[in-house]
């Protein structure tokens, strides 16, 4: 049987012809990559004016609200324990506040309380778990946590030095990745510059909602903990990896892309990688949003943590970095 039973077989010989004629023709000829209609770069202002109404909320709250600091950064004692009798957590927050400790009771999965005190001594420690066995029966402690003060305060600033560290090495590694295109270093600080920037929007934007959760809202998964600052670490990486996959495409293009101004190369690449970029967050987002309503609490603040984030990375590689590289060549324009 014929593969093209209505076309006979002087027919498919000049098509054949035709198209093999049409594929050289193809190929010599040089092809301009078409330009996207939608003009991204052109609304840019809108995108950043998205991006400060996120974020000035979230400063103005770290600059005068600051955060709701775990055991890991503020220090103290935490006693991990359940109650045979089962009591409510208005009980055991009762029995906590009589001790005058400024003592704070957290809930967990399974009927346990984490009752969090600042540092307590030996003996200090000893009594708590007294009082508390006098006042809500017999108590089976799990786990008990001191962190000192000075302890707190070399995390803490361990933390933003690895931040810092991390965002710096990430400026330099992108200058040298992008000093080949046109414009040589100075272009590739353009690069790498404009992806950091973009790094600093999601670090914010993250920081700044965690503020809010915790001490506004008063929300435990708001704490800043050792798992927050793993979730900003890793969310530094996811983010940087997008905006490089957005600025290789823009590589690319200005090496074929001649006849198209700066401004349409980078609004043409930014289209063909949005859509790469959206479903592969959307498939990390659904495992973390599992992770969130699912999970247990220790592993919420960092599931919501990476949640807020790789969501922000998305948006900034798309809608922040590109249009900024263009903002920064538009002033410093490349001679």
């Amino acid at each position: 049987m014929s593969e093209l039973p209505d076309v006979t077989a002087q027919q498919q010989v000049a098509d054949m012809v035709d198209d093999s004629k049409a594929q050289v023709a193809a190929a010599i000829a040089p092809v301009a990559p078409r330009v996207r209609k939608f003009n991204l770069i052109g609304r840019r202002n809108i995108f950043f004016a998205v991006s400060l109404v996120v974020i000035i909320p979230g400063i103005v709250s770290m600059w005068h609200n600051h955060f709701l600091l775990g055991i890991d950064f503020q220090g103290g004692t935490e006693i991990t324990a359940s109650f045979q009798s089962n009591p409510s957590i208005a009980q055991v927050t009762t029995a906590v506040n009589a001790e005058g400790l400024d003592g704070s009771v957290i809930q967990t999965t399974g009927g346990a309380y984490i009752l969090r005190f600042p540092p307590l001594n030996a003996a200090q420690t000893n009594k708590v778990q007294s009082d508390m066995q006098k006042s809500l029966g017999a108590m089976t402690v799990s786990q008990i946590l001191s962190v000192g003060g000075t302890i707190a305060g070399e995390t803490i600033e361990l933390s933003v030095l690895a931040v810092i560290i991390a965002s710096v090495a990430i400026l330099l590694l992108l200058a040298i990745r992008f000093r080949n295109v046109p414009g040589g270093w100075r272009a590739g600080f353009q690069f790498g510059g404009s992806a950091l920037a973009a790094l600093l929007h999601d670090v914010f934007v993250l920081t700044g909602l965690f503020s809010i959760f915790g001490t506004v809202l008063h929300w435990q998964v708001g704490e800043i903990n050792a798992y927050f600052v793993t979730a900003v670490l890793t969310v530094v990486g996811f983010s940087v990896h997008d905006t490089i996959v957005v600025f290789d495409r823009i590589r690319e293009n200005l090496r074929v892309s001649q006849r198209l101004s700066f401004e349409q190369v980078v609004n043409l690449s930014v289209m063909q990688t949005a859509a790469r970029s959206i479903i592969t967050s959307f498939t990390v987002v659904l495992v973390l949003a599992a992770i969130f309503i699912s999970g247990q609490p220790s592993l919420q603040g960092l599931a919501l943590a990476l949640l807020i984030g790789i969501v922000s990375g998305t948006y900034s590689s798309i809608f922040n970095a590109a249009p900024l590289l263009v903002v920064w060549r538009r002033l410093q324009p490349l001679r």
